[in-house]
């Protein structure tokens, strides 16, 4: 892992934090500084911030956030504006968030001290369900577009501003109900299976309708519930089982996945050297 990210996932800085003490010299490996921000650290190393080792646990804790409106997942923004890490004990600093609610958003945020399963949650197919107002009826080309998926060459209505991702492509809901609809609005729930930039913004402001209110209120099996605004609380037995086994599935996966790959590569060969004998 990079040196500037493995000292934000370990430790209270963010990245441009950690590459401020890279710079000063503030960061040591057997004692000596470490001034190459493009360091990959090994298992082995003993890196110290001022100081400081850097301890990284071997034990998993993962957490459920209520995030609030008005508060950005981050570890530090430059206009000033509150982060997660503004609201949550100090000992969640080093915590990563298993992706991201916008500003404007709330409801449930994922937290855990592991890269591993923050990265594999995330970019999981897992049911992510959704709270939301809209600020028009719904018309047949959004349910239509809920049920068959959609393809935008330009998805920049309903993204920030300084959003570089124009094209996207929306899969089908997993699930979505009507709660409740007026002439000017729509309440809806809603369940996708992706965590792409703004999705379900993009999604209505196709379709020149905004959202008003987006609340996340599951992740995974894992449940909001009623736990309240800005409280944090610790995953049961059954949810940490729940996520060794999910682990488990994805580690051998992968390691299924090298492995076919490595025989395509070796079919792919001796059909080669089958038409292609060597030269005597």
């Amino acid at each position: 892992m990079r040196l500037n990210k493995y000292i934000s996932h370990h430790t209270k800085y963010s990245r441009r934090e950690a590459d401020k003490l890279i710079e000063l010299g503030e960061v040591t490996l057997n004692k000596k500084p470490l001034t190459t921000f493009h360091y990959e650290v090994q298992e082995e190393d003993r890196i110290f911030v001022k100081g400081k080792a850097v301890k990284v646990s071997n034990e998993l804790t993962i957490i459920a956030y209520n995030k609030p409106k008005g508060v950005l997942v981050t570890k530090k923004d430059d206009r000033g504006r509150a982060t997660i890490y503004h609201k949550l004990p100090g000992k969640y600093r080093h915590f990563i968030p298993v992706g991201r609610l916008d500003y404007a958003s709330e409801g449930l945020l994922l937290l855990t001290d592991s890269v591993e399963v923050a990265t594999a949650l995330m970019e999981s197919g897992l049911d992510r369900t959704y709270n939301l107002k809209i600020d028009t009826p719904l018309s047949p080309e959004m349910i239509n577009a809920m049920k068959e998926g959609l393809v935008l060459d330009d998805a920049r209505a309903g993204a920030h501003e300084k959003s570089k991702i124009y094209a996207m492509e929306f899969a089908p809901f997993a699930h979505f109900e009507i709660r409740s609809e007026g002439k000017n609005f729509s309440k809806l729930r809603v369940t996708i299976t992706e965590g792409k930039n703004r999705e379900l913004r993009r999604f209505f402001a196709h379709f020149k309708a905004k959202v008003l209110d987006l609340k996340r209120i599951a992740f995974g099996g894992i449940e909001l519930n009623n736990l309240p605004e800005n409280k944090t609380r610790y995953f049961s037995r059954r949810e940490y089982d729940d996520v060794h086994k999910f682990m488990k599935r994805k580690r051998a996966n992968n390691i299924a996945s090298i492995k076919n790959k490595i025989n395509a590569e070796k079919q792919a060969q001796q059909k080669k050297d089958k038409h292609y004998p060597p030269k005597a």
